[in-house]
């Protein structure tokens, strides 16, 4: 295979319209841009070259200098390109656009998170609950402002991936110590999750829809979470991001339908006698404590999906003309509407309608505690169905980080492509090594703040330190002392709801081994 610069002279066309080289990629995939009618009055590179300026020129290097101009307008500048993106899931294709970005932001920014708020709201009550919640939603939605507008933030450079952002951020070294354990720990955790609710979910629908005339010998628990994560793996053969466009529509889809549902039916029914809404308490001060922190470690997890808000405006193509960030920007405003529209009416009405007494397991361990005989039957399997289809979606669209890590890895290594085994292989690896360690760790609300804790960062702290450190404002400014101080807090919260994730999962672990029965 001949190898080929990673900068090219292009000789000017002789009409206006050309690819740009973001959208002309290695690989030789082209992904041509509509044209639009749309105009700006900004000054551009091109602006001197207007009729005044061309009028006593003659016609033949009038003609140059027009193609020039349009030429120019249409690629804005040169960008530097890696061959080896055209060969990795997440640059493959540079074909997405605003739509896609909505239908990705959507699905992973809601889901199975959104379902174990209440246990949250279990341990800090109406007043706390609320607050932590608002707050956590402005600072992510600032912070992924930050991030999009920072993904070609130098000229001629796009930073495809959070881990790249963060090295030329902190540098090199400290970038990848930084952002590649709480991206790639992300990832599979939240991979490891989704196979605990899903393989949990498919065992309730099954046990809903066959009844008590069912005659078969059902699964374990821990065959159904084999039998999700077969699934998943299936579904993980498509080829790249843009490709799975599809899945993730139908992951926002039931992810509203579902959350809908879910909280509706809780509030429609009767509230337990015994309710109170009064935050649990533990016997001793410091168990208090790291209930707390654990609550709040749940609410930063609901927050979930920064680590993915490069990697899909990376699949958008960019011109000095028409920035991936707008549409990129556009996309996301209309996720996170939504996403707003499903966490905080499921925290809300289900902890209206469970108070302290909701469960570990979230919305759907309650409605299936309380509801299960006062809700039809065909209604109760529609949701927990719902609940499993977003979770087969979103866990392709987390996966993907870790999908082009390995590829990446061994592309760097061979200087060739993932063939089709080589890239089934990695997918089936990385699937059954997320159910292993969901068998090893069934504890979801715990695991949920230990991810929240461990992961903050990336949401909440590191996007302000890297607009410090890379758009560089004035030093003392206000703009100066917000970020850093923003940043800091975030480091801050991150330790402590780690703390307080740990110390769940240890109390978990002591109840399962003490207290279960043989």
């Amino acid at each position: 295979m001949d190898e080929r610069p990673e900068t090219e002279l292009i000789s000017i066309p002789a009409t206006p319209r050309v690819s740009t080289p973001e959208i002309l990629t290695p690989s030789g995939q082209r992904s041509p841009r509509p044209a639009t009618k749309s105009s700006s009055a900004a000054w551009t590179p091109t602006s001197f070259i207007s009729p005044r300026f061309l009028s006593p020129i003659g016609t033949p290097m009038k003609r140059v200098l027009v193609n020039m101009k349009g030429y120019l307008e249409e690629v804005g500048h040169l960008t530097k390109l890696n061959p080896q993106d055209a060969w990795l899931p997440i640059t493959e294709s540079r074909n997405g656009n605003a739509h896609y970005a909505a239908f990705h932001n959507l699905n992973a920014g809601v889901g199975f998170q959104a379902l174990v708020l209440p246990v949250a709201f279990a341990f800090l009550g109406w007043s706390w609950g609320i607050l932590s919640l608002t707050i956590a939603y402005i600072w992510q939605l600032y912070t992924l402002w930050i991030l999009v507008q920072l993904h070609e933030a130098v000229p001629g450079k796009r930073y495809n991936r959070y881990v790249e952002l963060a090295q030329a951020a902190f540098g090199e070294r400290l970038g990848v110590w930084l952002a590649l354990f709480p991206t790639v720990y992300l990832s599979a955790g939240t991979a490891t999750a989704l196979i605990l609710i899903g393989g949990e979910t498919m065992k309730l629908f099954f046990q809903i829809v066959c009844g008590p005339l069912c005659t078969s010998n059902p699964l374990t628990t821990v065959e159904w979470y084999l039998v999700f994560t077969s699934l998943c793996i299936v579904l993980s053969q498509l080829p790249n991001l843009n490709s799975i466009a599809g899945l993730s529509l139908i992951g926002a889809v039931t992810a509203i339908t579902y959350s809908t549902m879910v909280w509706v039916l809780s509030v429609s029914q009767q509230r337990p006698a015994t309710i109170s809404y009064e935050p649990l308490s533990m016997p001793s001060v410091s168990g208090s404590l790291f209930s707390v922190l654990n609550a709040l470690g749940i609410v930063a997890f609901a927050f979930r999906g920064h680590n993915l808000v490069l990697e899909i405006q990376s699949t958008m193509p960019s011109t000095f003309k028409h920035p991936a960030h707008v549409p990129m920007w556009r996309g996301a405003k209309v996720a996170y509407f939504f996403i707003a529209l499903c966490i905080f009416p499921i925290s809300i009405g289900g902890f209206w309608a469970y108070g302290n007494l909701m469960p570990s397991g979230g919305m759907l361990a309650a409605l299936y505690a309380f509801h299960i005989h006062d809700i039809p039957r065909g209604l109760l399997a529609t949701a927990f169905l719902l609940v499993v289809f977003n979770c087969l979606s979103s866990f392709q669209i987390y996966s993907m980080p870790a999908f082009d890590s390995f590829e990446a890895g061994y592309t760097s290594r061979t200087n060739k492509p993932c063939s089709i085994w080589v890239r089934s292989g990695f997918r089936v690896f990385f699937g059954f090594v997320s159910f292993f360690i969901g068998v090893a760790l069934p504890f979801l609300s715990s695991l949920a703040g230990l991810l929240g804790g461990l992961t903050l960062p990336v949401t909440f702290a590191y996007p302000c330190f890297m607009w410090v450190l890379i758009k560089k404002p004035a030093k003392y400014s206000f703009n100066w002392y917000f970020h850093w101080g923003l940043g800091w807090l975030g480091v801050a919260f991150s330790l402590a709801f780690s703390i307080g994730g740990i110390w769940s999962m240890v109390t978990q672990g002591l109840k399962l081994k003490f207290f279960s029965p043989n």
